[in-house]
């Protein structure tokens, strides 16, 4: 079975691993065991068989010295990077999960994952603000989702999160996150300092170049401004400022 070869000479394992490269969420090995029978109804493979030909795949990756492995996670199979190739990883995921995620989308995230389902308003009288903006950008970035109406008053939304929270997160289900108090523990932990301080570098930096592209902007306004009032032509705020035009200003000077 491990071994079966379809009539064009391609191997079962080798299918396997092209619908699991393939699939943009974990696939499940129903699923899998779904798609061959389609092609070759007398394959009727079960978890066990399916299971098997995961481990081969992995054994050819490591006898190959390939970066990646397929693991079980978010309810079905996908690749995912060696533990060993995280250091050069680190930097990389740190930033773009800090540039994805603000504080307070990862606060109504961790509000939403410990107590799903909970509605709009439950969220809001946790955090103490209006949290609205924030659920639907989490909707957009598929962490949660809706999973139907409480039984109160108004029938509010319910949000839970997805299977693509758990791949983001690397778990098969919610109850693998950790416990507030291990949380603290974690934090505590002297491992975490530098994590900290990375963190709090790229934040530092984001605010800089917000503040260095409001400055800018300021300027590039008052300058407009300024031209305008002295010509008393308006000036066209799709126009580009270059360096040719402050020199054309100094050379009309020193002709005056």
């Amino acid at each position: 079975m491990l071994d079966y070869r379809f009539v064009d000479g391609t191997r079962l394992s080798s299918v396997i691993e092209a619908l699991i490269f393939a699939s943009p969420e974990p696939i499940t090995w129903e699923k899998l065991s779904e798609i061959i029978k389609e092609s070759e109804e007398e394959l009727d493979l079960d978890q066990q068989v399916i299971s098997r030909i995961i481990e081969q795949l992995n054994t050819r990756f490591e006898e190959n010295d390939l970066s990646f492995r397929i693991e079980e996670t978010g309810g079905g199979y996908t690749f995912v990077t060696q533990p060993r190739y995280h250091p050069w990883l680190s930097i990389f995921q740190h930033e773009n999960a800090y540039r994805k995620l603000s504080q307070a989308a990862t606060e109504t995230l961790a509000i939403v994952a410990y107590r799903q389902p909970i509605t709009k308003p439950e969220v809001d009288q946790i955090r103490g603000v209006d949290s609205g903006y924030i659920l639907r950008q989490l909707l957009e970035k598929m962490l949660v989702k809706v999973s139907g109406r409480a039984d109160s008053p108004g029938k509010p939304l319910l949000y839970k999160t997805t299977t693509h929270f758990l791949k983001h997160f690397n778990i098969n289900s919610v109850d693998e996150l950790p416990k507030p108090r291990e949380i603290d523990e974690i934090l505590k932990d002297d491992d975490m300092a530098d994590h900290r301080r990375l963190l709090m570098e790229r934040q530092m930096e984001l605010e800089e170049d917000e503040e260095a592209d409001e400055l800018l902007e300021e300027f590039i306004d008052k300058f407009q401004d300024g031209d305008e009032e002295e010509s008393g032509v308006e000036m066209d705020s799709d126009e580009d400022i270059t360096d040719t035009d402050f020199h054309n200003d100094e050379d009309e000077e020193e002709k005056n």
